[in-house]
């Protein structure tokens, strides 16, 4: 007697062949701008409850979605050196994760304090860079948060020059090395 289950004449299937390795371009926008409409509905709803006024605006920036918010009296949400914007960044993300079950990289920014601080920070590379091809030697920078030392790093490649992070957290700083 022949086994007349269906299971038995099919071969088991890998179910990663399915799964597409490229994601492309409109998908990937389609995505973050999702990510940016579930984080602006989150912020709306904060600003509400914390009775504050605030223009919500979304865009894609490279890789990740933006979402600022604009308006008077905003600096509560910052905080003091951003700490306070960095946990509502964090809480945003989590809430996009709660919705899409995907971590999100979304950036936020308050009353342009990140905007600003990415203007300061690729000043302060810039003068780094010209020390290090006057002097020939490594700078080494104050310690920053990962999103700062981000921007010095992108700021540090684009003159075409080479840098990396050392150390641990919250001490962690950029190396700017010379070109041999």
């Amino acid at each position: 007697m022949t086994d007349a289950s269906p299971s038995a004449d099919i071969a088991p299937h890998d179910v990663s062949d399915d799964v597409a390795d490229d994601v492309t371009p409109v998908d990937r926008v389609g995505r973050l701008e999702s990510e940016g409409d579930i984080a602006a509905d989150y912020l709306e709803e904060l600003l509400d409850i914390a009775d504050l006024d605030g223009d919500l605006d979304m865009d894609v920036d490279g890789d990740r979605a933006a979402v600022s918010i604009v308006g008077a009296q905003l600096d509560i949400l910052v905080g003091d050196d951003g700490g306070v914007l960095d946990a509502l960044q964090e809480l945003t993300r989590l809430a996009v994760y709660r919705e899409t079950g995907e971590r999100s990289r979304l950036m936020l920014d308050i009353g342009g304090y990140r905007a600003d601080l990415r203007k300061n920070l690729v000043s302060l590379a810039r003068e780094a860079i010209d020390e290090v091809r006057q002097s020939g030697e490594a700078v080494k920078l104050a310690p920053m948060s990962p999103f700062e030392r981000k921007v010095v790093h992108d700021a540090v490649a684009e003159a075409g020059m080479k840098s990396e992070s050392e150390g641990m957290e919250p001490t962690r700083c950029v190396v700017i090395i010379p070109l041999t």
